[in-house]
C-alpha cells in the first residue's frame, strides 16, 4: 500500500492464479491430458482420428502422436506431453502408461490435498514411492538370455498388439527381431549394443502387410533418369552427390543483350559444354551409379546414359545419408573437388515390379524394413507400431531384463508398495499409498477398454499376486487372470522402470507449482485469436487453452 492506494505491480494484461486455484488449474489440465489417451490402452484400445488445421488425417493410438497432433495450448498440459516424448525417447513404448499413470498421481494427490495434507508431504512420498518401485521393478524382472529369439519376439508381439498389426504381428515379430540382430554389435566391454541408425524403414501401399520384407542394404524409391540407362550394376562404384547437375545459375538477376544470332549459339553451346564437363568428371571419377539429391538436366541425362552410367535425381537426404554408411561412400558437395576415395563400393539392383533400387555393400551391416499395407493410413499406423516394437527389443537386447504385462507388474508393485508404505513414518504413508493406488489403473484401464467390469478384475488380480503368483495379469481377450509371462505377453522392464518414473516426476513438479503468474492469456499459443482468452474466475486459461483437445 502507498498512502493508502494500492501498488500495482503487474500488467493490466497479465494473470494471477494463486494457491489452491493455481493447484486445481494445474491438475484439471493434467487429467485431462491423460484421460484423452486412456481408452487407447491396451490391446483393445479404440484408435482416435486426429485431423490438422490443413486437413490432414492421422488415425492412431499410439500415445506420443496422439498427444503430438492434438491441438494443446495450455502450459501445464505440454507439461504432461513431456512425460510422453521423453518415455518416447527414452524407452520407444509405454507412453499411455506413462501419462496415465501421472495423471492418476495428480488425481490421488488431489484427494490428499482435500485432507488439507501438505504438496512438500506427497511429493515427498511420490518421490519414495517411485524409488522404491524401481527397486521392486528390478527385483521382479526376469533376466533373459539376449539371443533368445523367442523372448524377443514376445516382446514385440507385446508392442505391436493393438496397433492396427493384428494379422500379421507373428511374422512382422520375426521381422524386428532379425532386424535387430542384424544391428546389434558387440562393444569393447562385451556388452551388446543396437545401433539403429542401420537400420531404415521404408514404406509401400498397395499391398499386405504380410508382403513386408527385410532387405540387406538400402532402398532407393526412384526411376533411371534416363530409359537408355541400365538399370543394375555389379561390383559398381557408386556416386553420392550433393549437388545439382545442371547449368550454373548466376548469383543475381542479370540481362544480356543479343544482336546477332551466333550470339545466342554461343551461350547454348557453352551450357552444354558445362553439362559435357560435369558428365566427363564423374565418368573419369570412375562412377558406375549417380544417386543426386538435386536436379539433372535433360541433356546432362542424355550425356550420363551415353556413358552408361545409371543416375537417380532427387533422392532424399536421408536416403543418401544411409547410402553413405552401406556403400562406405562421402556424400560429395562439390563435383571438382570430388575423388576417387569419396565414391562407394556395391551392387545395385532394380526391382520393376516395385519400381526399387536395391543397394547393398561389402562387409556393412545395415539392412532396411520395407513395410507394405494396403492404403496410406493403414502402413503410416503399421510403420509407428514397428518403431515402438524395434525400439522394445532393441532395449530388451541392451537391458537383458523383461516383465509379466497385462497388468501383472503394476498390480504385483501396488502390492509391495503398500507393505513398504507401512515402515514410512508421518504423512509421506498416505502418499505412498496413494501412489500404489495410482499404479493399479493400469489394469482396471486395461479391462474397461476390453468391455470387462474393472473392479472384478482388479479383485481377481489382487487376490492372484496375494497367493504368491507373481506374474498373474489379465488376458483382455478372454477375460481370465492368468500367467501372461507363459502366455507370451512380455514388456521391457526398462519401459516399466521409465514409466513409473517420468510419471512420478511429472507429478510432483505439477504439485509443487502454488502461483501461475502469466504476462497474458494463460496459454501457450500467442496468435491474433482472442477468443481463446480467459473468462473470469482462476481457471481462465482452461476453457480456450484446452479446447482443442476435448
Amino acid at each position: 500500500m502507498q498512502q493508502g492506494q494500492p501498488m500495482i505491480v503487474m500488467s493490466e494484461d497479465s494473470q494471477r492464479v494463486k494457491d489452491k486455484d493455481a493447484q486445481d488449474y494445474n491438475i484439471s489440465a493434467a487429467r485431462a491430458v491423460a484421460e484423452a489417451v486412456r481408452s487407447t490402452l491396451g490391446p483393445k484400445g479404440m484408435d482416435k482420428m486426429l485431423v490438422d488445421s490443413m486437413g490432414s488425417v492421422t488415425i492412431t493410438n499410439d500415445g506420443v502422436t496422439i498427444l503430438k497432433e492434438m491441438d494443446i495450448d495450455n502450459p501445464t498440459a505440454e507439461m504432461i506431453i513431456e512425460v510422453a516424448e521423453t518415455q518416447e525417447d527414452e524407452a520407444g513404448d509405454g507412453t499411455t502408461t506413462a501419462v496415465a499413470i501421472a495423471g492418476e498421481l495428480l488425481k490421488n494427490a488431489e484427494d490428499l490435498l482435500e485432507q488439507d495434507i501438505h504438496p512438500t508431504a506427497i511429493i515427498k512420498g511420490f518421490h519414495l514411492a517411485s524409488e522404491q518401485a524401481r527397486e521392486e521393478i528390478d527385483d521382479i524382472a526376469t533376466d533373459i538370455d539376449t539371443s533368445d529369439e523367442e523372448v524377443l519376439r514376445k516382446t514385440a508381439e507385446t508392442s505391436m498388439t493393438g496397433k492396427g498389426t493384428e494379422v500379421n504381428k507373428e511374422y512382422l515379430a520375426e521381422l524386428i527381431v532379425e532386424a535387430v540382430r542384424q544391428v546389434t554389435v558387440e562393444n569393447e566391454d562385451g556388452e551388446n549394443v543396437v545401433d539403429l541408425e542401420f537400420l531404415n524403414i521404408e514404406t509401400q501401399t498397395g499391398r499386405s502387410a504380410g508382403e513386408s520384407d527385410l532387405l540387406e542394404g538400402g532402398i532407393v524409391d526412384k526411376d533411371p533418369v534416363h530409359d537408355n540407362m541400365p538399370t543394375s550394376a555389379e561390383d559398381a562404384d557408386i556416386l553420392l552427390l550433393n549437388e545439382a547437375i545442371e547449368v550454373e545459375e548466376t548469383d543475381i538477376d542479370t540481362e544480356v543483350s543479343v544482336t546477332d544470332p551466333d550470339q545466342l549459339q554461343q551461350f547454348l553451346d557453352r551450357e552444354e559444354k558445362q553439362l559435357q564437363e560435369k558428365v566427363d568428371t564423374i565418368a573419369d571419377l570412375g562412377a558406375d551409379v549417380v544417386f543426386c539429391q538435386k536436379g539433372i538436366d535433360d541433356l546432362a541425362q542424355h550425356y550420363l546414359a551415353k556413358e552408361g552410367i545409371l543416375a537417380v535425381r532427387r533422392a532424399k537426404k536421408s536416403d543418401l545419408e544411409f547410402l553413405k554408411e552401406i556403400v562406405s561412400a562421402n556424400i560429395v558437395s562439390d563435383l571438382e573437388s570430388a575423388e576417387e576415395d569419396d565414391l562407394g563400393f556395391g551392387d545395385v539392383t532394380r526391382d520393376d515390379e516395385d519400381e526399387l533400387f536395391y543397394v547393398e555393400g561389402e562387409d556393412a551391416h545395415g539392412v532396411t524394413l520395407l513395410l507394405r499395407g494396403s492404403t496410406e493410413h493403414v502402413v503410416d499406423e503399421l510403420e509407428r507400431g514397428v518403431n515402438d516394437a524395434l525400439d522394445v527389443v532393441a532395449q530388451t537386447v541392451s537391458d537383458g531384463r523383461v516383465l509379466a504385462g497385462g497388468g501383472a507388474i503394476e498390480v504385483e508393485l501396488a502390492s509391495r508398495l503398500r507393505d513398504y508404505a507401512d515402515s514410512v513414518s508421518g504423512r509421506e504413508q498416505l502418499a505412498v499409498e496413494a501412489f500404489a493406488d495410482s499404479l493399479e489403473l493400469v489394469p482396471r484401464v486395461l479391462a474397461e477398454n476390453a468391455g470387462l467390469d474393472s473392479i472384478d478384475t482388479l479383485v481377481d488380480l489382487r487376490a492372484a499376486h496375494d497367493d504368491g503368483d507373481v506374474e498373474a495379469g489379465l488376458n483382455v481377450f478372454t477375460g481370465d487372470v492368468e500367467d501372461t509371462f507363459e502366455s507370451g505377453v512380455v514388456e521391457p522392464a526398462h519401459a516399466k522402470e521409465q514409466a513409473v518414473t517420468s510419471a512420478a516426476e511429472a507429478a510432483n513438479l505439477v504439485l509443487k507449482i502454488d502461483d501461475i503468474i502469466s504476462a497474458g492469456d494463460l496459454s501457450t499459443d500467442k496468435g491474433d485469436d482472442e477468443e481463446g482468452a480467459p473468462g473470469a474466475g482462476g481457471m481462465g486459461g482452461m476453457g480456450g487453452g484446452m479446447g482443442g483437445m476435448m
